[in-house]
């Protein structure tokens, strides 16, 4: 163990006692007024003592100035070493800073704003790039390159329309001749984040009759993503426009419900053959009404 680890820590006395220095420092880096009341003394080692003094600052809640003093060996007069504000145990701090390409959130660019891509982004991997030997990672794999060789097929330039048959022209008509495309990392983030948003575990998708798989308003994309996605074109639908997984559904369903025909009056029957008589009085041998000559034989009258 070295000597100096063996010191006492007890502070130095000289150094305990030089509060007006240790304030007089503390006001020239800030100002008067903001220095509160001396609230402590620590040894940070020999003939080194801190004094804390109080922060009155409004916007430094909890906050301290810590003013470090000392003096030489067998010295009398004690000199400043340093002066900083210090958060105490309850003060109030900036949250941890955060890199911008970590807080941005979708929907965060507006017109003429840049997003640069990393060249490390996780979400790409490099497209063909027109050379004899597709990266290992593409689409255009080692098994598609014995094919098309087995065909004699020529690999032709990037300027030049691809010949028919070529790698070249198998990787533009499966859109891998950009610098870089989608990884499979990149394909299952946008997977996942488009079946949250428009899935089967979505309210609007567990109580639908019907999923869209079998709905007349998909239209199929192409791709490894059109195996699970699709684009909904009702336009009365929740997700008009919008990428949906083929295992989402709601109210719109083309097949959910068939509206019956109004039913339709029968035809009226008119007969032509017939007329039907409608007499005036009703018939004397008929009703329970007396006729006139028994009313007056009843009476009386001749």
């Amino acid at each position: 163990m070295s000597a100096a680890t063996t010191r006492s820590r007890t502070p130095d006395r000289l150094c305990v006692e030089a509060v007006d220095l240790a304030r007089a420092a503390a006001e020239e880096a800030a100002y008067p007024g903001v220095v509160g009341e001396h609230t402590a003394a620590i040894a940070e080692g020999d003939r080194v003592v801190t004094h804390f003094f109080e922060c009155k600052d409004p916007g430094y809640r909890g906050w301290r100035w810590a003013v470090t003093v000392t003096r030489a060996s067998r010295a009398k007069n004690v000199t400043l070493d340093e002066s900083v504000l210090l958060p105490g145990d309850d003060a109030l701090l900036a949250p941890e800073w955060v890199p911008w390409s970590e807080r941005l959130r979708p929907g965060d660019m507006g017109p003429g704003d840049l997003l640069p891509t990393d060249a490390e982004d996780l979400r790409l991997e490099p497209g063909w790039s027109g050379e004899d030997a597709p990266p290992p990672n593409s689409v255009v794999s080692s098994e598609m390159a014995e094919l098309v060789e087995a065909e004699d097929a020529d690999v032709t330039d990037r300027a030049v329309v691809p010949v028919r048959g070529s790698i070249t022209s198998v990787a533009e008509e499966l859109g891998m001749r950009r610098a870089r495309v989608l990884s499979r990392y990149g394909l299952h983030s946008a997977a996942d984040r488009w079946d949250e948003s428009f899935g089967a575990k979505t309210p609007m998708a567990q109580a639908a009759p019907a999923s869209c798989v079998s709905c007349g308003f998909l239209v199929a994309i192409g791709g490894s993503l059109g195996q699970a996605f699709g684009i909904c074109a009702n336009e009365f639908g929740p997700a008009d426009g919008r990428l949906v997984s083929l295992s989402y559904g709601c109210g719109g369903h083309s097949e959910a419900a068939v509206m019956p025909k109004p039913p339709r009056p029968a035809p009226p029957v008119l007969d032509s053959m017939a007329s039907d008589e409608f007499p005036l009085r009703p018939s004397t041998d008929t009703g329970s009404v007396p006729t006139a000559d028994e009313l007056a034989s009843d009476l009386g009258h001749s």
